[in-house]
């Protein structure tokens, strides 16, 4: 500031002058490493190529960091995780497809999805879906107004109390549905 200078004042009083806090002169910035979360984000997005910058963030936040979304955001663009190569629609499943295995044996894969309705009277309601893969039989079927992650884990688990096995894995699509700290325990 030039009136420190100019007129031998102190830092209070030249900020009292030009009305400005002095928390804003006194201000020293805390520089963060910003090389683990760049090298985090990268990990994130090969391993889940199609997540894209609110299901990264997600899972930054479960992880500890503690940087807001507008600082992830930053990272997200500084390192072009966001582009994405448009391809024709008839190509796209065939980009992005994933090459499942055979399903060889009962319990081997159980798939799991939300699918929503509504009544005659426009009252709407949810229904949780777990088919298993192998015998296309329908497990279970959890219906409510609101289903939360926590319903989720409970169907499951009197799933496991029911049959007595676990699937090897549970196919899910990537929708906001299944982004719960619930599910990941």
């Amino acid at each position: 500031m030039n009136l420190i200078e100019d007129y031998r004042v102190s830092g209070l009083k030249a900020t009292a002058v030009v009305m400005l806090s002095n928390l804003v002169w006194y201000y020293k910035p805390k520089h963060r490493v910003e090389q683990r979360i760049l090298m985090r984000m990268n990990e994130i997005a090969l391993t889940g190529v199609r997540y894209g910058f609110w299901r990264i963030s997600a899972l930054l936040r479960r992880e500890g960091f503690k940087d807001n979304h507008k600082r992830v955001w930053r990272f997200y663009r500084q390192e072009v995780l966001n582009l994405r190569s448009k391809r024709h629609r008839r190509y796209r499943a065939e980009q992005h497809g994933e090459n499942y295995a055979p399903v060889n044996q009962i319990n081997q894969y159980w798939s799991m999805d939300f699918v929503s309705d509504q009544l005659y009277n426009g009252q709407r309601f949810r229904a949780l879906t777990i088919i298993a893969n192998y015998s296309r039989r329908c497990l279970s079927i959890g219906t409510d107004q609101t289903l939360k992650g926590c319903d989720v884990v409970n169907t499951l688990e009197s799933l496991y109390e029911h049959y007595g096995i676990k699937p090897e894995s549970i196919k899910v699509d990537n929708g906001p549905d299944f982004v719960s700290k619930e599910l990941d325990r």
